[in-house]
């Protein structure tokens, strides 16, 4: 037999009442609508990462490519600043490391190279110098009389550091960077203005630029290049 309802003071049943949790049991709150997860986030944030990577290994392998292409037109490993090719090679006289002064007038009838670097502090600069001396049939096959190195340091420094590496290429002071200006040769490193970058400019018997190529600049900031390479761009007049 089905016991009835109770009823109310209207005589209709009492509707029943909600289960109550017994004193001391949390309540889980209930999220407003407005903070729920939708349920296509998840798949929204993995296509996101996915497209990330996607282009994060497209900029690799174009800097890679970059970065490796060899000789001729479109190369971008450097760049060429001003005065370029066929230009009157700015004159200056700059203290030695050595002792002393040295001109670009001195080397009037031959083909210098001028290579302008970082200096203290740049050990691959050094390495470059090291690497050009230990061939010096290559630097005259590639047509080259004398490398001259100008770097910002202070002579006695500069003197200290080519004892320590045993180095014996002529190494020029420019510590205010007036003659760097000159050439913008302080316009492509990853130090700013203040330094050198790492800038080969080659002049020729008569005084005029032949060839230049400021391999220090952004996006690559390279300061060495090996020898090999540095003479095909300067035996093929590669330019940017």
């Amino acid at each position: 037999m089905t016991k009835p309802k109770p009823a109310n003071r209207s005589g209709r049943p009492t509707p029943r009442q909600p289960q109550r949790k017994p004193p001391g049991q949390p309540t889980r709150p209930q999220r407003p609508a407005s903070q729920r997860r939708p349920p296509w986030l998840p798949a929204l944030i993995a296509a996101v990462v996915i497209a990330a990577i996607a282009i994060l290994y497209f900029v690799f392998q174009s800097s890679n490519h970059n970065n490796s292409s060899g000789s001729g037109n479109g190369s971008k490993r450097f760049q060429v600043g001003s005065p370029g090719v066929g230009e009157a090679a700015p004159a200056f006289t700059l203290p030695s490391a050595t002792g002393g002064t040295t001109s670009l007038a001195s080397f009037r009838g031959k083909t210098v190279l001028l290579y302008f670097h970082e200096g203290l502090g740049c050990q691959p600069c050094w390495d470059q110098l090291r690497d050009l001396e230990k061939d010096p049939a290559a630097v005259k096959a590639a047509g080259v009389d004398d490398v001259v190195a100008i770097t910002t340091g202070a002579t006695d420094l500069l003197a200290q550091k080519l004892k320590d590496d045993n180095l014996h290429t002529p190494t020029l002071a420019d510590t205010d960077l007036a003659v760097s200006k000159k050439y913008q040769a302080n316009m492509y490193g990853m130090m700013g203005e203040d330094r050198d970058g790492h800038s080969f400019i080659l002049v020729g018997p008569e005084g005029k630029i032949e060839w230049r190529a400021d391999y220090g600049g952004a996006p690559n900031y390279t300061m060495y290049v090996k020898p090999s390479q540095l003479f095909s761009d300067m035996k093929t007049r590669v330019q940017p």
